[in-house]
């Protein structure tokens, strides 16, 4: 059976109140629910480890739940977060591999990917690609991408959005 919100809710309002047997089944449902969610997103072969570092975020964020509000787009939250964290650390460990390399062949994946994203990037506005790198590639925070560039916090976010979008049709047109 596939636990509904309500369901979730009522799991985490007895958890938060201390009720140990319905936090072991909440957590037992959010671990369904979670792998459903990477399914689509991820190699299978990484989502047990994905599933088990978001039950330990939604572990150490279980205080911030607010029992006014509904439980699955907090946990959907989360779980993307982890999943964008989980992304960065792969792009971070390609990018260092590709840099490792003495001379890297121009056919290589890794490289025409790099090239391909490097030209897009400079295919759409300055202020749009600096951000997007910073954020996106580079793993800076929003917070952190408005300091280095100027940019109010929601112009970064705007910068972004405005920015893979019309990479998106770029490629798309391609």
């Amino acid at each position: 059976m596939i636990a509904n919100e309500e369901t979730f809710h009522h799991l985490m309002i007895r958890a938060q109140g201390g009720d140990k047997l319905c936090y072991a089944n909440l957590l037992i449902e959010c671990e369904k629910w979670l792998r459903r969610y990477y399914a689509r997103k991820i190699n299978p072969a990484a989502i047990d480890d994905l599933v088990q570092e978001t039950l330990i975020s939604v572990h150490r964020k279980r205080a911030s739940y607010d029992p006014d509000r509904a439980f699955l787009p907090w946990l959907a939250a989360i779980g993307r977060y982890r999943w964008i964290d989980s992304l960065r650390k792969i792009y971070r460990h390609e990018h260092d591999q590709l840099y490792e390399e003495m001379v890297a062949d121009p056919q290589d994946e890794d490289v025409t990917a790099k090239v391909s994203l490097e030209r897009l990037l400079g295919m759409i506005p300055q202020k749009q690609a600096d951000v997007i790198s910073l954020v996106k590639i580079e793993g800076l925070s929003i917070v952190e991408a408005s300091a280095k560039t100027g940019q109010s916090e929601s112009l970064v976010k705007v910068n972004i959005h405005r920015g893979l979008k019309k990479m998106s049709a770029l490629i798309e047109s391609e």
